[in-house]
């Protein structure tokens, strides 16, 4: 079975799979672990667990809109019937009986995880979850801990291993949805959304110098997290026309907590194929490199790419970066200008203006 990364990483080194989700299959597959009744799958990026359980009829619960696309291509080219997805925000139809967790590196994000499958399954649910030993945190089990009475751990094979969960507690209805103060404001988030327990020092470092020029009308924070660039925004012009857009569903969805209004437009997807040629004025952004345990900058310079062609002649490109990501170089080569507008030890802002 041939199963591709959708992320457009260039990177040969990096696989859509690793020996955490093929020691949940092997798990899975063998004859005194097959599930009794329906199979849910969480935190499956790239679709290599829901293509190779296919025939288990697994429900996906989905997280982020490349991970929506990513499992659509690879059951397309391996000629199977494309999995139920249902988002991570929604209920299921009916509670499952057995669920497979590959481990996120948040430990916030595995408990919406576990805090979804709690509410959506039987009370003889069995879960594993498999994670590879050199991520493991004792997180994983203080999370785990607070949701099931019996954890067990595996051997380790090939440097992963699982652990299984059975006997549910009973739980009182737990909140998902917590507030971070910034600027005399209150940003509400849930669990699971970067950065955290604060306001990202990236951000809040844009914020401090970001500026708008009365022509610019249309805008876009690209990778808008909770949505405080994007108030940052509001608060400079409130006529103008705003758009988020995040791949995160949780951070998508903690966006419109915190922004609505007929001039403002959340989008739940990755790149901006969406977004009409020379359609916006300004885009802003503190664009993601870490995904998951990986470093990726290529994901990254996509996206500027991609906002050089939705730019109008003229418009402005503002990043925010860690210094030793260094984008300017390759900036240089698509944008008319790039300026340094502020940095500190850790940080640069920088304004590209489209030709």
């Amino acid at each position: 079975m041939k199963i591709n990364r959708y992320d457009q990483s260039e990177d040969p080194s990096l696989r859509a799979w690793s020996a955490a989700d093929e020691l949940l299959i092997n798990h899975l597959e063998s004859s005194e672990n097959k599930p009794q009744g329906s199979l849910a799958i969480y935190n499956d990026r790239f679709g290599y667990l829901a293509c190779h359980l296919s025939g288990f009829n697994p429900e996906v619960i989905l997280h982020s809109s490349t991970q929506r696309q990513a499992i659509h291509e690879n059951a397309k080219q391996n000629s199977l019937d494309e999995p139920k997805c249902i988002e991570l925000t929604k209920s299921l139809d009916s509670p499952v009986n057995y669920a497979l967790i590959k481990a996120p590196k948040s430990a916030e994000l595995l408990m919406h995880f576990l805090d979804h499958l709690h509410s959506n399954s039987s009370e003889e649910v069995e879960v594993v979850i498999g994670f590879m030993t050199r991520h493991f945190s004792s997180s994983i089990l203080k999370v785990a801990e607070g949701y099931y009475e019996e954890l067990n751990q595996s051997k380790a094979k090939k440097k992963a291993r699982l652990l299984i969960l059975k006997k549910k507690k009973s739980l009182p209805k737990v909140d998902l949805i917590k507030s971070l103060d910034y600027e005399g404001k209150s940003f509400k988030q849930y669990l699971g959304t970067f950065s955290g327990n604060r306001i990202d020092y990236a951000t809040a470092f844009l914020n401090d110098h970001l500026e708008l020029k009365p022509n610019q009308t249309k805008l876009l924070d690209l990778g808008s997290g909770n949505g405080v660039i994007g108030d940052k925004l509001l608060e400079l012009n409130p006529e103008a026309e705003i758009h988020l857009l995040d791949d995160s569903l949780l951070a998508h969805e903690s966006g419109k907590l915190n922004l609505e209004g007929e001039n403002i437009h959340h989008h739940w997807q990755h790149g901006l194929a969406s977004f009409e040629d020379e359609s916006m004025d300004l885009i802003v952004s503190n664009p993601p490199f870490h995904f998951e345990f990986e470093i990726n900058r290529n994901i990254s310079l996509n996206l500027f790419k991609e906002s050089l062609r939705v730019l109008r002649s003229g418009g402005e490109l503002w990043l925010v970066f860690n210094n030793h990501l260094a984008y300017a170089r390759q900036l240089k080569t698509w944008f008319k200008e790039v300026d340094l507008i502020a940095e500190n030890k850790k940080f640069q802002i920088i304004k590209c203006t489209k030709p």
